[in-house]
């Protein structure tokens, strides 16, 4: 057998599949919510809960820059760091990152609290593992770890040099007099920069729940990307949680931060509550140190060929014969199909039978993932809440060893919300749920990022107006105009990453390299010219959305009936002009064909030479 089942797995005759789609939108129902995304607090506009504030690096007060550059990359994460190595591949040195964290990292500065891993395999994961020669110590590398490859990549490429950090960018103007974007920052500046790589993430932005009483609560509140060790005791390096042996906690939240944290709050709190609205699906992580006989066994290539494995294992299907190599809840619905598609020795599927084959694999790993939980934890009712009822991936798969196991622990206690839809309310001594009044000492909120909200609130740039003073947040009002998902008419010289009309590859720093290179690649184009501006036509655009659209995969269905999560902007759709929900503006519009053709478009585009869809500018 190339791949074998996962151990558990349910026969296909144990699972009743309209029975579960029926219970499937029972539990979605009890969660839904008409407010959406605006059931949680707007960071970037509620100045009582903005965390511009940097607990981890002292900031250098410094005078305000005014100047011209080449390029400015707004953002210090993957996408930035990846866009300021191929700037340097290329030849660039005039360009600038912005970013409002002390340090390049991202996600990965923001957050320390216990327990932080990489959640899906750090081999795929990690960019740049054979050009640096860097290998992570474990499969589910922690973030520190991360964090230092990330600084070391850009001190190599030096990307310190004209970086500007503690920065809060409040406005973008493009000035069609000089054929330039203007920068305004909190710190004064005034940057003209030719050209913008919008690298800003999809997780930059915290969000907290909406909930009443928030400013009434005594004790301490705070979130996890700001996680407090003054208060709890411990570090990053050693999350021993002293500080927390008198201490009542609450955590609010069950996505893939709650999972790592749980353990340590559990482990160290006086008495811990978890508030659930809706559980994760958490498999065993295994966990495994890497192995230096295997790294002695690699081949050049090796990384590129792991990545579009474990792309094909998430997010596609396996090829007869084609072994899983990451072996993790994110292929395990592939691997069981195939090894069951070789048992049978690969019979010709149409692609309806295929999806009936891949969906009813789906629901039986959803029900092993069920079974694991009655398998660890002793308290049957505690067990019953702890289980996740919807599709794979409808919210994020998660893993760990010791979050089940921390609800067999006296001092624990899960407290579901999901019939109140969340926490009704915080007192000045604690929170309500379920009316009951819980006494405690400090919150904690791992409540997520501002993943698929509006683009104000996940961009927080208040003021960002293209040509004639078009805002952006107007001009992609009910869905994104773009060609290729990173540029868009009226917006000249401005590139944005992410998955705004483009392919999606199951490792996201890898979509981040694609998309910056091909950026990169315009830029020094358009230079070469001798132009000053490029933007894309309106025909093309509109071609590209019309290819789009021919070609997509509509997910509506899937999506619909998902639990709300920020996959789907908390379950309220957008809708179209004709009055259909769709998810276009939220989730995006993943081109149909897929990852691979999607490169091979792009590749061809460059190959045909002429910038084919743009329009050049050789004004002065």
């Amino acid at each position: 057998m190339i791949n074998a089942k996962y151990p558990g797995l349910p026969d296909a005759d144990e699972i009743d599949i309209a029975a579960l789609k029926a219970k499937y939108r029972e539990e979605r129902d009890r969660r839904m919510r008409r407010d959406g995304q605006y059931q949680y607090i707007n960071g970037t506009q509620d100045t009582a809960h903005t965390y511009e504030a940097d607990p981890y690096t002292t900031e250098t007060p410094r005078d305000p820059v005014s100047e011209d550059i080449d390029v400015a990359v707004l953002g210090g994460g993957w996408s930035g760091i990846m866009a300021g190595v191929h700037l340097r591949r290329n030849g660039f040195t005039s360009f600038r990152h912005i970013d409002h964290a002390g340090d390049f990292g991202g996600v990965w500065y923001w957050n320390r609290y216990p327990g932080l891993q990489c959640d899906n395999d750090a081999y795929c994961y990690l960019p740049l593992l054979e050009e640096t020669g860097f290998m992570p110590s474990k499969k589910f590398t922690d973030g520190r770890e991360i964090r230092e490859y990330a600084q070391d990549i850009c001190r190599r490429y030096e990307l310190y040099e004209n970086a500007l950090f503690h920065t809060m960018v409040e406005g973008l103007r493009w000035d069609e007099s000089s054929k330039r974007w203007r920068i305004t920052t909190d710190k004064g500046d005034d940057i003209r920069a030719r050209f913008i790589i919008m690298a800003n993430g999809l997780l930059n932005i915290p969000k907290l729940p909406g909930i009443p009483g928030s400013d009434e609560f005594k004790g301490h509140m705070f979130h996890t990307a700001r996680f407090d060790y003054d208060y709890t005791g411990g570090s990053e390096e050693n999350p021993v949680l002293d500080k927390l042996a008198d201490k009542r906690v609450a955590l609010v939240g069950t996505g893939a931060t709650a999972i790592q944290l749980t353990p340590f709050l559990g482990r160290y709190a006086k008495q811990f509550y978890l508030l659930q609205r809706t559980p994760s699906c958490v498999d065993s992580r295994r966990n495994e140190e890497t192995d230096p006989e295997w790294v002695k066994t690699l081949q050049p290539g090796w990384q590129m060929e792991r990545r579009a494995n474990f792309h094909r294992g998430a997010n596609e299907a396996f090829m007869p014969g084609e072994k899983d190599l990451i072996r993790d809840i994110w292929t395990e619905v592939n691997c069981n199909l195939s090894a069951e598609l070789e048992e049978q020795d690969w019979p010709e599927l149409s692609m309806e039978e295929f999806m009936a084959r891949y969906e009813e694999m789906d629901f039986r790993v959803m029900e092993r993932l069920r079974r694991r939980v009655d398998e660890i934890v002793e308290d049957p009712e505690t067990a019953a809440l702890l289980k996740p009822w919807y599709r794979y991936q409808c919210k994020r798969p998660t893993s760990n060893d010791e979050y089940y196991q921390t609800f067999n622990r006296p001092n624990v206690t899960l407290i579901d919300v999901s019939a109140t839809q969340g926490v009704e309310r915080l007192t000045e001594k604690g929170f309500i749920a379920n009316g009951q009044e819980y006494e405690v000492d400090c919150i904690l909120f791992a409540s997520g990022y501002e993943v698929t909200s509006d683009l104000d609130r996940r961009w927080g740039i208040p003021v960002f107006e293209g040509r004639n003073g078009v805002s952006i947040y107007d001009h992609w009002n009910g869905g994104y105009k773009t060609l290729h998902g990173m540029m868009t008419s009226g917006f000249p010289n401005l590139f944005t990453t992410g998955y705004y009309q483009g392919a999606l590859n199951s490792s996201l720093p890898y979509n981040f390299e694609v998309q910056v290179e091909h950026m990169v690649h315009i830029i020094k184009s358009v230079l070469e010219r001798g132009a000053v501006a490029a933007e894309v036509t309106e025909e093309a655009q509109a071609a590209w959305i019309a290819h789009m659209r021919e070609t997509e995969v509509d997910r509506t269905e899937w999506i619909r009936d998902c639990t709300p999560s920020y996959f789907n902007n908390e379950g309220k759709p957008d809708v179209d002009e004709n009055g259909n929900e769709k998810y276009r503006f939220y989730l995006g519009e993943l081109y149909g064909p897929g990852w691979d053709a999607f490169l091979q478009l792009l590749q061809e585009w460059r190959d045909a030479g002429d910038l084919p869809g743009l329009k050049l500018d050789k004004a002065s």
